[in-house]
């Protein structure tokens, strides 16, 4: 008798859909700045992760235990992701650009038993390996590592493996993966997700916007986050189209690539925004082939031009890699992150600091419960009391301060405990940085705060970091005129942060505390109008 699969567990996803579709390429990986591409059909994807998986096994992983996948965009990431369930391991994500002490941090925490880098980060990989329980290691390309490092190239590693083994992961709660928030306030910390949580993205969201015969999916998000997982890799890797991927994102080569794959749906973060935004308006900006945006923290100010400047529609899309997804389709109003009352997944609620709900167009933080009762769970990696205090009285608390109208559409204001008061109006850095991005001296633009100069308490002075197109060229007089004609007196810089270039997390997150450390009112760098 023929046996189901349960597409719920990801290794028994990749082994059905590599029966249905077995030569499909589901995932092309391009490099903009070598002109590499690499392709995988269903097939080398369920094959490689099989003898990956049976690689681990033969290195003494047992179920439950922990490796590492070090990398860029590579088809490596989705075969480590697959043989995590086919092994029943668990694999750690980690920005391939990670090292020092935040590496060793992040190795130990998790208790990586092996890791999978490459020829780029080998060096960075190779100088923290004795700090760690790291007992093996696969590298993409060639590298060298210290006598003593058991280190072998990938693709001849997996190569005499067996390449159909047993699933060791039986049920869709059964660990697949350690998801590390980018640790902007201090350690970073581990989500434990399971199967289930990755597979169910592209379960749900089809339901939510059907897809179409011909969509092709792209992003230049990090395969180390949440939403690049979810909304591309793992929506592409359920309904069976293809998936186009950047091996880095490349704002100049973005729609080049685009155009050459014919990808209609595009998943980008706010982080990108205005750094895709600043580019210099072409003719041919709205000749390609993108119908829908998967955005998540498009800003307002932007939004309409967005979409009118490149000939698409958003889909504003808002989750936490804890969980949750809250949706605006198009049939909210702009800016709107999605609504509060009809949900089918989620009851949502904003609430004070009492837990009491807030009233129409007062700010609260968001939180939400299971529609169907069942208790919301998140697992912290050794913090049960973290993981306690973000799911209190059967409650998630997102930490995001919103507000919501009187239909339940819900707009972001701030994280809890931040946001940019000045002179007492809440400052929307999304207005400030379309100014600044259209600004034909202006490569990219983030905008944040710091202490009032004036020691007023809770208010901050407004600061544009700028990446200019040309330093040496710079005219910041224009710039603050045009900030001047432009925007409301509270939302004009204070000061201009000139910097070669944007420190962000691998989901293009704008590092704000790093440019906090970098600021200084006396720097070169730091300009007052």
């Amino acid at each position: 008798m023929e046996v189901t699969a349960n597409l719920g567990i990801l290794a028994q996803l990749i082994a059905q859909r590599s029966a249905e579709l077995p030569d499909v390429d589901i995932t092309t990986f391009v490099d903009e700045r070598s002109g590499v591409v690499e392709t995988r059909s269903y097939r080398q994807l369920k094959e490689n992760s099989h003898r990956l998986a049976a690689y681990m096994i033969e290195k003494g992983m047992q179920k439950g235990d922990r490796f590492a996948a070090i990398l860029c965009n590579h088809p490596e990431m989705v075969e480590a992701l697959i043989a995590a369930s086919v092994a029943g391991c668990v694999l750690v994500p980690i920005d391939p650009r990670t090292k020092g002490d935040k590496l060793v941090f992040i190795l130990k925490d998790s208790g990586c038993k092996g890791l999978i880098c490459a020829d780029y980060n080998a060096e960075a990989v190779d100088q923290v390996l004795e700090r760690t329980a790291v007992s093996w290691v696969l590298h993409k390309g060639d590298a060298t590592f210290s006598d003593g490092v058991s280190a072998e190239r990938y693709d001849l590693a997996i190569a005499g493996q067996p390449s159909d083994i047993e699933i060791r992961a039986t049920s869709e709660q059964d660990p697949i993966q350690i998801l590390y928030t980018s640790g902007t306030t201090g350690d970073p910390k581990g989500i434990l997700k399971s199967n289930q949580e990755f597979v169910q993205v592209g379960q749900v969201f089809p339901m939510i916007s059907p897809i179409a015969e011909d969509d092709i999916f792209y992003t230049g998000l990090s395969l180390t986050h949440g939403n690049a997982q979810g909304l591309t890799l793992a929506i592409s890797l359920f309904t069976g189209r293809p998936g186009v991927y950047s091996v880095r994102f490349t704002k100049s080569r973005l729609w080049e690539t685009i155009r050459k794959y014919g990808c209609t749906r595009f998943n980008l973060l706010g982080g990108m925004t205005a750094a895709i935004y600043s580019e210099p308006v072409k003719a041919d900006d709205a000749d390609n082939p993108v119908r829908q945006v998967l955005s998540a923290g498009m800003p307002a100010a932007i939004w309409s031009d967005f979409e009118k400047r490149f000939d698409l529609t958003l889909f504003e899309a808002f989750g936490a890699a804890e969980g949750g997804l809250f949706w605006n389709d198009g049939s909210g109003p702009v800016g709107s992150l999605g609504n509060m009352l009809n949900n089918p997944l989620y009851e949502a609620r904003l609430v004070d600091d009492e837990d009491q709900d807030v009233g129409i167009g007062e700010r609260g933080e968001l939180i939400w419960r299971n529609r169907n009762e069942n208790p919301v769970s998140v697992t912290y990696v050794n913090k049960p009391e973290a993981s306690a205090e973000k799911v209190r009285d059967g409650w998630f608390r997102t930490g995001d301060i919103m507000h919501a109208d009187e239909n339940g559409w819900m707009f972001f204001d701030s994280r809890k405990g931040g946001g940019i008061r000045r002179n007492g109006d809440f400052i929307n850095t999304g207005f400030v940085e379309k100014v600044l991005a259209e600004h034909s001296q202006v490569d990219d633009v983030f905008v944040y705060g710091v202490p009032a100069a004036n020691g007023t308490p809770g208010e901050k002075d407004v600061v544009a970091a700028i990446v200019p197109h040309d330093r040496d060229a710079f005219d910041p007089t224009d710039v603050f005129a045009k900030c001047r004609a432009e925007l409301e007196a509270n939302f004009v810089p204070t000061y201009l942060h000139l910097v070669s270039a944007i420190p962000k997390t691998a989901s293009e997150k704008p590092q704000e505390r790093f440019l906090l450390e970098m600021f200084s009112k006396d720097s070169e760098d730091v300009i007052t109008e």
